[in-house]
């Protein structure tokens, strides 16, 4: 269901090039920018190089997001654009934006052969006119080579899932034997199986995104190894719909902090957000969008939730990391919130 928000504000975040003083160490930032129950997630290091993680549903309203997003942020041009998988409100976006910010280099993780039911040729179609077919195809395993600024920690940004595969995983295998713990669910045939996962590493702080990953291949990453191992920060997978999230993964990842990119009447499901309070604080738990169809209880603290009502602004989140990736601070700008954690390792 499509929500009725019309209208985004634009924060100023603090970011990579909002400092004047160019000696000055600079953040890693992460932004998190409401797509209304799609994906859009905007990185930028220290040395202002952005990458882009899926660009939202088609048409002004998430495009001119990313775009004032960016803009606010000190990005005059979005250097990565992944694309975690076909589905339309995480790839709709990408031909308004072209119009918008200079894109430089595309990433996904293939075309599959043949197209599933749930596949539209038009969104490919749509892809192939920006991309004007160089992209760069991923794997398990894979790396995006990111700039590190000189005495900052190194930035690291690796593939743990893909076209239905996890790292070390033989090609073309669907499943992977370990019962631990495990009920399995239905094999999910969709391209929301065969969304990439990355974590980027920034020092001691890890960030993992999974895109729409569903429950069989999210168990793959979490047993019979720890595939992504523990990371700090968790964006929940498929915007916390609860054929995600299984929760072998959740207690593998072990997160410090959840973030669910939401909408009011997508993602945000019970199932999820039970799991999430079975390995995560209560206070670590942030939503973009407070989920009408729970009980309003399961949601994340008000103040950790950036839209409160259907009818919204189009708030965001943003994290900082510290130059020395020993901390980050998850800020709610609509709340005014703002939560400092230490990093794990």
């Amino acid at each position: 269901m499509k929500a009725a928000c019309t209208l985004a504000l634009v924060f100023a975040f603090p970011s990579t090039a909002a400092f004047s003083d160019e000696k000055k160490p600079r953040t890693l930032d992460i932004h998190w920018i409401d797509t209304e129950g799609g994906a859009a997630t905007l990185i930028v290091t220290p040395l202002g190089e952005s990458i882009l993680a899926d660009t939202g549903n088609p048409g002004e309203r998430d495009a001119g997001r990313i775009a004032r997003t960016a803009k606010a942020a000190g990005v005059e041009r979005i250097d990565h654009v992944i694309t975690t998988h076909w589905h339309l409100d995480h790839v709709g976006g990408l031909e308004k934006l072209a119009e918008l910010v200079p894109l430089g280099a595309f990433y996904d993780h293939g075309v599959p052969e043949p197209l599933s039911q749930d596949v539209r040729p038009q969104d490919l179609a749509s892809y192939r006119r920006v991309t004007k077919g160089k992209t760069r195809v991923l794997q398990p395993g894979d790396e995006i080579a990111l700039k590190s600024a000189p005495g900052l920690p190194p930035l690291k940004l690796r593939i743990v899932a893909g076209d239905g595969l996890v790292a070390g995983e033989p090609k073309h295998q669907i499943e992977r034997p370990c019962e631990k713990g495990h009920t399995a669910k239905p094999i999910d045939t969709s391209d929301n199986a065969k969304s990439l996962a990355f974590v980027l590493s920034f020092g001691e702080f890890d960030f993992f995104d999974g895109g729409d990953l569903t429950w069989n291949v999210e168990h793959k990453l979490a047993c019979p190894k720890n595939i992504a191992g523990t990371v700090d920060v968790y964006q929940t997978d498929h915007h916390g719909l609860d054929q995600s999230n299984n929760p072998a993964l959740i207690e593998a990842l072990s997160p410090t902090v959840a973030i669910m990119n939401n909408g009011a009447r997508k993602g945000g499901e019970a199932g999820t957000c039970a799991a999430l309070r079975r390995f995560v604080k209560p206070e670590a738990v942030f939503q973009v969008h407070r989920s009408v169809r729970i009980d309003p209880k399961l949601n994340a603290a008000p103040e950790n939730v950036a839209n409160d009502e259907e009818a919204c602004s189009g708030h965001g989140l943003l994290l900082s990391v510290e130059p020395d990736g020993k901390a980050y601070t998850v800020h709610v700008p609509s709340k005014g919130t703002k939560r400092r954690y230490e990093s794990k390792k």
